[in-house]
């Protein structure tokens, strides 16, 4: 146990710096089977950047540890680190799971195969019933975790998350503005280059002018960003020039 809050301290020591960026490297050297406990208590951490921080590191271990061959590592071992995250997503675990969706989606950026393993179940969370699986999140924070992860899961692989412009859709009409505002950025990246359905590009430009505004990690910092300026910066994307 003492040797777990050792290693504990010493991660979040790293992800609380302001050199964490130059320094993360560092945790490849600690046997990749180690460190996912540690990180999923470091996704409950008192400080917001902390916590995004384990998001990122989470992703690039259980990613290590999936191309691994030493001892505890390799494909299987991290399907069950991800099978571990969906349990903590399931009301039977008796916990809500924060920071679980973005800890998936980080990982699934990370690594093609898993990524076209979990991809789907990721999404479940925030299909309708009548659209999926059933697993829909009452939760409204919970769901803003999986519209991040889905939009970093489509910086790397967008043809996976394609098919859940639907969703993504009728996220934009949700009331809280990180939501609105994390499904037009996923809808941008899912649609780049595509056209665009005609109902997404409706849909994106009634919200450019809207002015709620929230915090986003994004390329590793976290940001202000506005619902309004995602939208007019989806809509770009999807056709450049209109």
């Amino acid at each position: 146990m003492a040797h777990f809050r050792d290693l504990k301290r010493s991660v979040r020591a790293l992800l609380a710096g302001d050199d964490w960026r130059t320094r993360i490297s560092e945790l490849d050297t600690v046997p990749a089977r180690r460190l996912p406990g540690p990180l999923f208590s470091l996704l409950l951490d008192r400080d917001e950047l902390v916590r995004w921080r384990a998001v990122e590191a989470f992703g690039r271990t259980v990613a290590r540890m999936a191309a691994g061959a030493a001892p505890g590592e390799g494909l299987e071992q991290a399907r069950v680190i991800l099978r571990q995250c969906l349990w903590r997503l399931n009301e039977e675990s008796g916990g809500l799971g924060w920071g679980v969706p973005e800890a998936l989606g980080e990982t699934l950026a990370r690594h093609e195969r898993l990524a076209g393993e979990f991809h789907r179940m990721l999404a479940s969370y925030v299909r309708e019933e009548g659209q999926g699986e059933g697993n829909y999140l009452e939760h409204v924070p919970m769901r803003r975790g999986v519209f991040w992860a889905l939009g970093r899961l489509s910086q790397r692989f967008p043809e996976l998350t394609r098919r859940e412009a639907p969703s993504l859709l009728l996220g934009l009409a949700e009331e809280d503005a990180a939501n609105r505002g994390l499904c037009a950025w996923t809808l941008g990246l899912v649609c780049a280059g595509q056209g665009g359905p005609a109902e997404v590009l409706a849909a994106l430009r009634a919200l450019r002018d809207d002015p709620a505004t929230f915090d986003m990690f994004l390329d590793g910092e976290l940001v202000s960003a506005s619902v309004g300026g995602l939208a007019r910066a989806a809509v770009e994307r999807i056709q450049p020039g209109m």
